[in-house]
């Protein structure tokens, strides 16, 4: 079988890309490195059932073959990180929008199936805890940048549920929820990472806001896991789930552990939101997903908690 993700040399879809080669798939990536690395792929580049694409989803042509001869496609790529999103609404609202209706067009020109990825920010600052599959979208208001993000994700997923129930084109959307490990940057607000980083160097560890949100971490080779799972399960078509961790922590206290586990004598240091990003930004109180649908579809589980991910992050940072 021969799988297409778009922006796989990202994070996520660089592990996605390994696992899928280890299961003697072969795979082809589309990225056009703005935001994924080839050091995350260039391990795999030696493989002959592995494919490098340096191209932009917004190329019709690259994308109208690569479709074509391929049978199943992950649409990963998008502007990724809250930093990205206000520094350059104008460009991640493009991708974000034109780049899945490129996708999701020729998917159907080609009858291919369609893993959606979307995130926990279609939620909005909703702050119930689980957030289920079901639950409300809260927004703010079209002047805070951060929210255009939000909207261009369920947007996407509209689009994606659209094509599913008006031209039957096999389409299953997923929701990840703070994905972390190795070959994550914290350079487009990646809390992890950039606290470790932080934390190694001895610098400050900067907490945006009072620090008293409280997010669920998930590991990545988890989420990847979950998409070959749903992927794999016919019932999984049509459907939205939820991929993420299980357990609640605040931004101080993960401040705090990381300065523990790291042993660095760096000072936790509170930035005011308007300061780290724009003024009058408005982040999410809590982010915790319910994963009960996937949990019982496929019998999804994570297997490893944040401590174990902190290590893993931690001994990357050391080492590379």
């Amino acid at each position: 079988m021969k799988i297409l993700i778009t922006g796989g040399a990202g994070f996520i879809g660089s592990y996605l890309s390994e696992a899928y080669l280890k299961i003697g798939e072969e795979v082809y990536v589309v990225d056009d490195l703005s935001t994924g690395s080839l050091s995350n792929i260039g391990h795999l580049i030696p493989d002959s059932r592995f494919h490098f694409i340096n191209d932009t989803i917004l190329n019709r042509e690259t994308m109208l073959e690569l479709i074509g001869i391929c049978d199943i496609v992950v649409h990963l790529a998008a502007a990724v990180g809250v930093k990205l999103i206000i520094d350059e609404p104008l460009k991640s609202i493009h991708t974000n929008i034109a780049g899945t209706e490129t996708v999701l067009e020729l998917a159907d020109k080609f009858r291919k199936m369609v893993l959606l990825a979307s995130s926990s920010e279609v939620y909005g600052s909703n702050s119930r805890v689980p957030l289920n599959e079901t639950d409300l979208r809260i927004y703010g208001p079209t002047q805070i940048l951060r929210w255009s993000y939000a909207a261009t994700k369920a947007m996407d997923e509209f689009l994606a549920l659209a094509y599913y129930r008006t031209k039957q084109l096999p389409i299953i959307v997923t929701r990840f929820f703070n994905t972390v490990g190795p070959r994550q940057t914290g350079r487009y607000g990646m809390v992890i990472p950039r606290f470790i980083g932080q934390a190694l160097k001895n610098e400050p560890i900067t907490v945006f806001g009072d620090g008293s949100q409280t997010r669920s971490f998930t590991y990545v080779e988890d989420v990847v896991r979950g998409i070959i799972g749903l992927i794999d399960e016919p019932r999984a078509v049509g459907e939205i789930f939820n991929i993420g961790g299980e357990g609640e922590i605040s931004i101080n206290d993960l401040a705090a552990r990381i300065l523990s586990i790291t042993g660095s004598g760096s000072q936790i240091r509170h930035i005011p939101y308007n300061e780290a990003y724009q003024e009058g930004f408005e982040d999410m109180e809590r982010r915790v997903p319910d994963i009960t649908k996937i949990k019982n579809l496929i019998g999804y589980k994570n297997t490893h908690s944040l401590d174990d991910i902190l290590a893993k992050v931690m001994e990357y940072e050391i080492t590379r």
